[in-house]
């Protein structure tokens, strides 16, 4: 025995520790055919899943889908702007938790893709920058510029110094097998010269030289230094090649969907077409699928980007908004990556063959050394159908834009157009509890302002940004004009030419009017105002809705009056430029700064309790208590009747609402035609209603009694219909082919209760409108019913057998079932 001091027992201590981590340590390599995880070569199916958009109780919900969903991985976004708001202070709690979130990666059994750019775009206000670095003398954003690049370094330094603590990289046994550095740079470099080819390889020795021991890759960067992997974004990228012949070929978004905008349709990509471009990008020697998104969320607060970014980010993808199964998409990808899965050895490790059968028509096999085969058949014509005879392999339809995937090439195991999985139609439904809601109101207070009384002043008109640094969306310009001669002013024109969104215009402390660009730049308010001899009082209430993301020099897109003009154009045309008078400012509003979305009371607020409170008066608070609707499922509020504004549940903000913004009349469709390579134009639902009418508030933020809903509405609505709904399965429907499992689920604890159609034969029709075809088996509704009704989820193989039919053969024999939960 002998003593030992403290500092040799910490020593031990830690080489013990390091050395159990590297015990536990996973290698990542690759090569042009796989990534390679401790030795076994890999395919990976990824999906998008951004922690700020949705919440810390919905992530293990989130992640068990995704991994049901026949996914391997999670990737993720790291946000600057929601960690460091204020320079060198952090925050990393709650939903920004971000270490929290891959641990829960890692407790699911799936890996992780780390992307942190800093930049993200994604939609996101500002590309994710914080506010403070526009302000930094000196600096220039994304290029060579030595200010900047020293905060990004800091930033990425400390994620990466936070992952490692937290042992999350593959290289200490955590789940994150890749990483990225910067994002989408290669799309806008031209608009930084030989200062954006210089500042993107400072980039990738940057991130080198963080020594994290897992790969790293550059998205949309041809000329991506070694040893950064370049990669691809698009909706298709079975083109792509990477810059390196030894990398592998990597799709780090496929964009499942699109984005929407406020006054924009909602866009839709099929189930089809999405499966369409994942096999088709495998069949093209593809080794990395990432959906973006696959679960979009919700733009909470302030985030959405753009500008015009809706506060809905659902994206179509996957799982809705709200974490629901979005079927058939969620199933029918499903079932594309168990079909790939099947011949993951193969494709890693063997030789391909391309044979073109004409027509556009390809066939490409896989051999492996053993001479084990697995086939791809595509069809990438846009219109005809086509059939195709392999031979001893087999006959096989293949339907125009799809691809087939063959088993040992002689086994259809998959088409992406032959969709089996079920259609749920997702409702809305109000209970007895919410209805109605009994509301409160204030009126914002504007004496200050109406009364040019701001913060600070200055003799130029100052761009918005730089003045609210994302604290508000709203920015005061307020200025005094001297009128001597009512004979030439008294009736004159009040000229603004804005980069702003929105403006709201006071004259004499009297409202004068309001405007917004529909076209999301800048734009001209006129409006005649009155005018007095003396001394009178303009006040413009300037309101961006989300700061412009993505874009060479994107930063420097102005917002508010700054650069534009201020003038009053009176008699004849004589003109007075106030645009050098002394302004004077103030950020946000009244209300913001009494925060009155809280729950605390607030001194010197009145709120008004009479059952007559005003409708379509901008600038209006409203209150209304209101008990949280029973049960599991996902919760909205409706907010239609309202304009446009900011809402809260219990102090949290559910994000910015616009309802009063009615989508164009034209270009939707009862049907989705799949053929042929999408737009965002191809598929849109909603036309002639609100850009979104429904707001998420998830379960987390209600209490189990009493919750309150605040609005500030900022240009005039009227609150009466607001309500509080629930997000739940209506109908189910499916239409499988014979060979395949019919698989039918409700949510929230539901059972199947009606079977409203089944038919087994050539049922025709669609989801809500089937109908019976020439034949049928005369048991089909008894044998769903004794397998389906009472339970929560049933499935079953779809054959002849099942139905007791025998003695016809037709390829096209099929199952249509509808039900209700």
């Amino acid at each position: 025995m002998f003593a030992m001091g403290s500092s040799s027992w910490i020593r031990i201590l830690f080489l013990s520790l390091t050395t159990l981590c590297s015990c536990f340590a996973t290698e990542v390599t690759y090569d042009a055919n796989a990534l390679i995880i401790n030795g076994e070569r890999r395919l990976i199916f990824s999906g998008a899943v951004h922690y700020p958009r949705s919440t810390v109780e919905m992530w293990p919900d989130i992640i068990q889908k995704a991994k049901d969903g026949g996914l391997d991985a999670i990737e993720s976004y790291i946000f600057w702007n929601r960690h460091e708001p204020v320079r060198r202070e952090y925050n990393f709690s709650g939903n920004l938790d971000f270490i929290h979130f891959f641990k829960l990666v890692q407790e699911a059994g799936l890996y992780a893709l780390l992307r942190i750019g800093p930049y993200v775009c994604a939609e996101w206000n500002y590309g994710g920058f914080p506010l403070w670095l526009h302000n930094m003398p000196g600096i220039e954003l994304r290029t060579d510029n030595s200010i900047y690049k020293n905060e990004m370094q800091i930033f990425t330094t400390k994620i990466v110094d936070m992952v490692k603590e937290a042992n999350l990289f593959a290289s200490q046994g955590g789940p994150i097998i890749l990483a990225q550095i910067e994002n989408e740079y290669g799309n806008i470099m031209q608009g930084y010269g030989d200062a954006g080819k210089s500042y993107i390889k400072w980039c990738a020795q940057m991130a080198v030289a963080q020594n994290i021991g897992v790969p790293w890759i550059m998205c949309q960067q041809p000329d991506a230094p070694q040893p950064m992997i370049n990669t691809c974004n698009g909706f298709y990228c079975d083109n792509f090649q990477p810059n390196n012949p030894k990398s592998p070929k990597m799709f780090t978004e496929n964009w499942i969907g699109w984005f929407q905008t406020w006054g924009e349709r909602v866009p839709h990509r099929s189930a089809e077409d999405s499966a369409f471009s994942v096999a088709h990008f495998f069949q093209n020697g593809g080794v990395l699928n990432n959906y973006y998104m696959y679960h979009g969320g919700t733009n909470f607060g302030r985030t959405a980007g753009g500008p015009y970014i809706t506060t809905s980010y659902n994206y179509d993808a996957p799982l809705d908004e709200y974490g629901n199964l979005n079927q058939p998409k969620w199933g029918h990808l499903k079932q594309l990556h168990a079909a790939i899965k099947l011949g993951e050895k193969i494709l890693t490790n063997s030789t391909r063959s391309d044979k073109d059968l004409g027509n556009a028509v390809t066939l490409t096999t896989y051999t492996s050394v053993g001479g084990s085969r697995f086939c791809f058949l595509s069809n990438t014509n846009n219109n005809t159908n086509a059939n195709v005879d392999l031979q001893q392999d087999g006959k096989y339809f293949i339907p125009a834009w799809s691809v087939t995937i063959l088993a040992g090439c002689n086994k259809e195991v998959f088409n992406t157009a032959k969709v089996n999985s079920q259609t749920s139609i997702m409702v809305k439904k109000s209970d007895d509890a919410t209805t109605k809601l009994t509301w409160v109101w204030t009126l914002e207070r504007k004496k200050d302002t109406l009364h040019g009384n701001g913060d600070f002043n200055a003799n130029q008109l100052l761009e918005q940004k730089e003045l609210t640094l994302d604290v508000s969306d709203y920015l005061w310009y307020m200025t005094n004009v001297d009128i001597n001669d009512t004979s030439i002013w008294s009736n004159a024109t009040l000229r603004v030419d804005t980069m702003g969104h929105t403006l709201h215009a006071y004259v004499n402390r009297r409202y004068v009017g309001y405007k917004f660009s529909q076209e999301r730049s800048n734009f001209t308010y006129e409006n005649q105002v009155p005018l007095k001899n003396g001394t009178n009082t303009i006040a413009l209430l300037s309101a961006t809705v989300g700061l412009a993301n993505y874009g060479a020099r994107f930063d420097k897109i102005k917002t508010g009056i700054a650069g534009g003009l201020v003038q009053l154009i009176g008699k004849n045309n004589v003109t007075m430029d106030l645009s050098t008078n002394l302004w004077s400012y103030k950020i946000g509003l009244n209300g913001e700064r009494k925060r009155l979305y809280d729950l605390q009371p607030h001194i010197g607020v009145s709120w008004h309790a009479n059952s007559s409170y005003p409708i379509s008066r901008p600038m209006t608070w409203y209150k209304a208590d209101f008990e949280a609707p029973y049960g599991k499922n996902p919760v909205v509020v409706d907010l239609q009747g309202l304009g446009k504004g900011h809402a809260w549940v219990n102090g949290h903000s559910i994000g910015r609402y616009w309802p009063s913004w009615i989508t164009a009349t034209n270009g939707c469709n009862d049907t989705c035609d799949y053929h042929g390579k999408y737009t965002a134009e191809n598929c849109n639902t909603n036309c002639g209603n609100p850009s979104q009418r429904w707001y998420h508030v998830p379960r987390s933020f209600l209490n189990n009694d009493k919750n309150t809903l605040v609005l500030f509405e900022e240009i005039g609505g009227n609150p009466q219909n607001v309500s509080f709904q629930t997000v739940t399965t209506g109908t189910i429907c499916a239409h499988v082919y014979e060979g395949a499992l019919l698989e039918l689920s409700c949510q929230g604890g539901q059972v199947i209760s009606q079977i409203q159609f089944a038919s087994f034969g050539n049922p025709q029709g669609k989801c809500g409108s089937f109908k019976l075809g020439s034949w049928e088996a005369t048991n089909s509704r008894s044998v769903v019913e004794t397998a389906c009704i009472g339970k929560p989820s049933c499935g079953f193989a779809v054959t002849k057998e099942a139905f007791g039919v025998t003695g016809i053969a037709n390829d096209l024999t099929r199952l249509a079932v509808q039900v209700t939960c």
